[in-house]
């Protein structure tokens, strides 16, 4: 199984479990929560198509990566994410991250620049400030994410049930865009990811991405569903687009925040021709 240790804890060393698939120019693919490298399976498919080398990767505490009880902040994300491309030595890459996977994009440009980077898209990402401030009032208020945390900690199993419902917009999508079984494979994923994991990065939620936005200096296209239910677009997509300069921002119609399976033409689609 392939992997670059990035650090251990205790006895054991910590693991970043990865894909590699296909040939051509590399382009990495990023993750959200509380999901897995695989979750990128209908914009690997379509990449591979289109002659690109796939490289995905498992998070610290989801899919096949180690699950240490520590590490769960952006600065220590976006650290995993750098020893990965330096082991694997890509340079001229492409990059894309949906929701969590937007934040180590920012923040790895943020500190490590764009020295080895061409292109990068996020998708529904989490920056730049999620949290409900007055210089931010179309935030998302603490006691949510105190609530989601409480939830998670009490029964996370119960919770990612509630959870897919509003991540796949399931009223509007179960049996048109997505199949009960897809729905089942998310909340596999989602259960088997480290405990202390996934209760950790609900704080990872509200990093302060905004001085890493003007340092971004490469072409960005920031893509967003119009109806997220869990990172709201004019918290997310739209504040974001206006922090990066020179950014392009598409808004996709109808979508939630599991667009890249719901709405997988619509992303692909976006994905080729900005990274062709």
């Amino acid at each position: 199984m392939p992997s670059v240790v990035v650090g251990t804890e205790n006895s054991a060393p910590i693991e970043i479990h990865y894909e590699d698939h296909g040939s051509g120019d590399p382009v990495v693919l990023i993750h959200g929560f509380p999901l897995s490298g695989v979750a990128w399976e209908r914009q690997e498919r379509a990449l591979i198509a289109a002659g690109r080398r796939v490289i995905t990767y498992d998070r610290r505490g989801f899919g096949k990566s180690s699950q240490p009880t520590s590490g769960y902040d952006y600065d220590t994300f976006a650290a995993d994410f750098h020893a990965l491309v330096t082991a694997l030595d890509i340079r001229d890459f492409d990059v894309a991250g949906h929701s969590m996977g937007g934040g180590e994009i920012v923040r790895y440009l943020g500190h490590y620049g764009s020295e080895r980077v061409r292109r990068a898209v996020i998708i529904s990402g989490v920056p730049p400030y999620l949290l409900q401030t007055p210089e931010t009032p179309q935030g998302v208020p603490q006691a949510v994410f105190d609530e989601i945390e409480a939830a998670l900690t009490a029964d996370r199993f119960a919770y990612f049930t509630e959870w897919n419902k509003s991540f796949f917009n399931l009223d509007k999508t179960l049996g048109k865009r997505i199949s009960s079984e897809v729905v089942q494979s998310a909340w596999d994923l989602a259960v088997g990811a480290s405990a202390a994991g996934t209760i950790a990065c609900v704080a990872t939620w509200h990093t302060d991405f905004r001085a890493d936005l003007p340092k971004i200096d490469i072409p960005v296209l920031v893509l967003h569903g119009n109806e997220d239910r869990i990172l709201p677009i004019e918290a997310c997509g739209a504040r974001t687009h206006e922090g990066i300069a020179g950014s392009e921002y598409v808004v996709v119609e109808g979508a939630g925040h599991g667009l890249c399976w719901t709405h997988a033409d619509e992303v692909n689609a976006e994905l080729l021709r900005f990274l062709k």
